[in-house]
């Protein structure tokens, strides 16, 4: 399997989520080992997409370089991962990706829109050895070893709407688009309100999110699925796990996950090289793995 980026440079102008301004975001190709990396076109700082420049997982995944920061980019990153690119720059002209409409959705079109485009190197696959897990009361986040690429999420939250919800998701790009990418992010009501005394989801609004008072959702057209919420936490999970930089081998598994689960997950990884190895695909020997991954990305 090939390393890949995009044909087209494509572009989108989109609101951020907590600021609240508009965003243009532009997509380009890169040559093959270049890796995902972000632009500010308004201060001229490149940002590298790799685990060691991520400063912040409170409320989203926020990268920096030389005190310039990117937030909200693990819906993009998800999309990116989930149609297997490896090499790509994304430009923005403001601190933000733009929300769209809260989903990985509109990037899937945008990717689509570019054109994936194999290249002449082979990708590296990230094989999970042995169990990690990081525990933080009753959360909990673990990657284990699988013979196919695997993410299973639980949430129990204290509303009517959303109670408990669980779902598992075999990975593939086909999957992806149909099972997960439509899946919005969402809040409460209160949390809302709280975030804009603070100056914060200045651009949130019920075109990019689901928002919940205390009894019910409060978006006239409702769920695009019936467990759309834990869905689009495997969503995310798929964009803090991209930051590893290759495709992953492994079962995900999650009870009450978060951005900075995710984010402690791919450290503690990454301190025990006997927990996982790096392979170059034209080194897999097993053929069904080969062939899981090429109808994975197909």
């Amino acid at each position: 399997m090939l390393q890949r980026t995009i044909k087209n440079s494509v572009e989108i102008v989109g609101i951020g989520l907590h600021k609240g301004v508009p965003i243009k975001m532009k997509l380009e190709p890169m040559p093959e080992d270049s890796g995902i990396n972000f632009y500010r076109s308004d201060l001229g700082v490149a940002i590298p997409l790799k685990i060691e420049n991520v400063v912040d997982t409170t409320l989203a995944t926020v990268i920096s370089r030389e005190g310039v920061k990117i937030s909200t980019i693990e819906h993009l990153c998800s999309a990116i991962y989930s149609y297997g690119i490896d090499n790509m720059l994304i430009s923005v002209d403001n601190e933000e990706i733009p929300i769209m409409d809260g989903s990985s959705m509109p990037f899937c079109i945008l990717l689509e829109e570019a054109r994936v485009l194999e290249q002449k190197r082979a990708k590296k696959l990230l094989r999970i050895k042995k169990e990690v897990s990081i525990k933080e009361k009753n959360k909990e986040v673990t990657l284990l070893p699988s013979s196919t690429p695997v993410y299973e999420f639980k949430i129990d939250f204290d509303h009517p709407v959303i109670r408990e919800q669980s779902f598992a998701f075999n990975f593939s790009t086909t999957n992806y688009r149909t099972q997960i990418a439509k899946a919005r992010t969402f809040g409460f009501l209160h949390e809302v309100q709280y975030l804009r005394s603070k100056n914060l989801a200045l651009g949130g609004s019920l075109q990019n999110a689901i928002v919940l008072d205390d009894k019910k959702i409060l978006n006239s057209d409702g769920l695009r699925y019936n467990n759309e919420f834990v869905r689009h936490k495997i969503l995310d999970a798929i964009g803090d796990l991209s930051l590893l930089g290759m495709p992953i081998l492994g079962r995900y598994r999650s009870f009450a996950g978060s951005h900075n689960l995710n984010h402690l997950l791919t450290l503690e990884l990454l301190k025990s090289s006997d927990c996982y190895e790096i392979i170059p695909f034209e080194e897999v020997m097993d053929l069904k793995l080969k062939s899981c991954y090429a109808k994975a990305y197909s």
